[in-house]
């Protein structure tokens, strides 16, 4: 089951991080970004957290299970939700321990079509 875009609404709304805080759609699901570094993705309606040194250390008893099949198991943080200062700790202390993003490389020319 797909995650409905309302649910990142509220995720960014309890979150409280404005802009700091983006998504990017990603095969029905989606993937939330903290200054542009993955933190945690929104999978059948469920927050999971990267695994951390961060989610280790603040957030140990947090259940866990894969975002999507396949995946390794990740900590799910939807109870977390009703603690927006602790989720909201959690998110941005693991965004500092994620490198940076990879810098993107220009996009190659693109052929033109011959006139006619």
């Amino acid at each position: 089951m797909a995650t409905e875009r309302s649910f990142i609404d509220y995720v960014a709304e309890v979150v409280g991080l404005g802009a700091r805080l983006t998504h990017r759609k990603m095969f029905g699901e989606y993937a939330l970004y903290v200054d542009d570094k993955v933190v945690a993705f929104a999978c059948d309606g469920s927050l999971f957290v990267k695994p951390s040194e961060a989610a280790a250390r603040l957030a140990p008893d947090l259940p866990q299970g894969p975002p999507y099949p396949g995946a390794k198991d990740y900590p799910v943080a939807d109870e977390l939700l009703d603690e927006p200062d602790a989720l909201r700790r959690l998110l941005l202390e693991t965004a500092a321990l994620m490198p940076p993003p990879k810098p993107k490389k220009p996009a190659a020319p693109r052929a033109k079509r011959p006139a006619g």
